[in-house]
């Protein structure tokens, strides 16, 4: 194997990628935080819309009606932010148990697919934030009245 200049062009381009199963293990607490959270912000909505079932204000259902369509959709994307969570936490296992048993390559296509997965779970949380954002301004909106 040729030896490689660091200041050469390209020299970062050619070293491959060396990956131990530490590397996988960073994820862990991470994840297992992002879970946590994910998890806190079912048991807070859960309870929204407990509070919301007893709210017996005549003059208030069109909002309810607003509210309820978007507790709706916050479940579900709650519940995608938990599967593609606890899949990136599999997929990291298995990336870990992959490279334990010197399947390299295969040990790198999981630990790539659990970062993906991390991603994606990332992006519905970003968009749950979103979405509870107006759910609050709708509740300001019930304030004003």
């Amino acid at each position: 194997m040729p030896e490689y200049n660091e200041f050469e062009p390209g020299y970062y381009e050619r070293q491959p990628m060396e990956m131990t199963i530490t590397t996988p293990s960073l994820l862990f607490p991470a994840i297992s935080l992002l879970l946590l959270a994910y998890t806190n912000r079912f048991v807070t909505l859960a309870s929204v819309i407990r509070q919301l079932s007893k709210l017996d204000d005549p003059g208030s259902d069109d909002i309810v009606r607003r509210q309820i369509s978007n507790l709706r959709s916050r479940l579900q994307i709650i519940r995608a932010m938990q599967v593609f969570g606890v899949v990136a936490f599999l997929l990291c296992t298995l990336s870990m148990f992959s490279l334990f048993l010197s399947w390299i390559m295969l040990g790198h296509g999981l630990f790539g697919a659990s970062l993906v997965s991390l991603a994606v779970s990332l992006m519905f949380s970003l968009y749950e934030v979103q979405i509870s954002t107006h759910a609050i301004n709708i509740e300001i909106e019930r304030l004003d009245r």
